[in-house]
């Protein structure tokens, strides 16, 4: 047993340094592209030295290097494997008793610490991390977001219905409102208004030619006014936010959102469940590509390690764009979230079991 631990420690050693060296490299690379990018919208907007460093470039990190990690995880299997291969050393490891199978425990359990981490950054670190790195980017970086949408429709729990013809997000300004509830698919009440705008004083919405109208049975009493100070079950706040705050939520304040987002028959809630997949299915792609990587580099090959590594680009690119493909159906089409996230690790799951068995062994 001593020897074969011995070999677990040394692929181990390899994977994971090869890894992170790699990723480093990268992001430093990423660091002074992206710098040079905004180094003008710093000056002019005058945004700290210690804000760029601790509040941006600190939280950019993870969120890049997490970004990236499956195509890195990737192209670390083929270099220092194929390297094994070329020198001679599968083979070495092979005649001497240790199966193919054998060798690839610790790739997989390497790939395992690898993607729980990612699972872990994807969940909690990371959401908290771009808090911080949005509100630097919003502050000094981004103009004011402005809601391009029309014709809003919201539920703000069952039987209460909110709509506004159009809304101001900078003044905090809705036009044409109302308001209406239902008992039993019956309307009870209805508040309409040519104008609602929050009040941050007050902490209350101000409506503009008004109009309350009130149906009990077969009675029904209206009541009219220029100006009213009231208040709704929601805030200027649900307005002006930007979709990729999303981004900013943990898993469990995520759910939460996503069924109150239900329950409240809010738009856009197929980027929400793209969200939520997305952090489940991206670290497990770390187990599909290593096993690609590994099945793919485990042979020595005439022209060197080059051919084996483009072809591991290649083919980890065609992934990429199919993860892209198939997220793209499930935002602007009816695809569902959940198979349209897990279909491209489905179909490289297939790939790679299929190159591990032709796999020379």
């Amino acid at each position: 047993m001593k020897p074969i631990k011995i070999l677990d420690w040394y692929i181990t050693r390899k994977f994971l340094s090869t890894f992170f060296f790699a990723l480093g490299l990268i992001i430093m690379i990423a660091i002074v592209f992206d710098i040079s990018e905004k180094v003008d919208d710093f000056l002019e907007k005058k945004a700290p030295i210690e804000a760029i460093v601790f509040d941006y470039y600190l939280n950019f990190i993870p969120y890049f290097a997490n970004l990236f990690s499956p195509l890195f995880i990737f192209i670390s299997v083929i270099f220092f494997t194929s390297k094994m291969a070329s020198q001679t050393e599968i083979v070495a490891i092979l005649s001497s008793g240790v199966s193919f199978r054998r060798i690839l425990v610790p790739y997989m359990a390497v790939a395992f610490f690898l993607a729980a981490l990612s699972f872990y950054l994807n969940g909690w670190v990371i959401p908290h991390a771009n808090k911080t790195r949005l509100a630097f980017e919003n502050t000094y970086i981004k103009n004011p977001y402005v809601l391009k949408s029309r014709n809003i429709h919201r539920q703000l729990k069952p039987g209460e219905f909110i709509y506004f013809e159009s809304y101001n997000t900078i003044e905090e300004m809705g036009f044409r409102f109302s308001y209406e509830k239902f008992d039993e698919r019956k309307l009870t009440y209805k508040f309409t208004a040519e104008r609602l705008s929050w009040d941050t004083l007050s902490s209350t919405w101000k409506a503009e030619d008004f109009m309350v109208r009130e149906i009990f049975d077969l009675h029904e009493t209206i009541r009219k006014g220029t100006l009213l100070d009231t208040t709704f079950g929601f805030l200027p706040a649900e307005f002006s936010t930007r979709e990729n705050n999303i981004t900013t939520m943990d898993n469990n304040e995520l759910n939460r959102f996503i069924e109150d987002k239900k329950m409240r028959g809010a738009e856009g809630l197929q980027f929400d469940l793209v969200e939520k997949y997305r952090r489940s299915s991206f670290p497990f792609a770390t187990f599909i590509l290593t096993l690609i990587g590994f099945s793919l580099s485990s042979r020595k090959v005439r022209g060197g390690i080059g051919i084996q590594i483009g072809a591991g680009i290649l083919l980890s690119f065609t992934y990429i764009m199919f993860m892209q493909v198939s997220t793209t159906f499930a935002t602007n089409g009816n695809f569902p979230a959940v198979i349209a996230v897990w279909i491209p690790n489905m179909v490289f799951s297939l790939i790679a079991i299929y190159l591990y068995f032709k796999a020379p062994k």
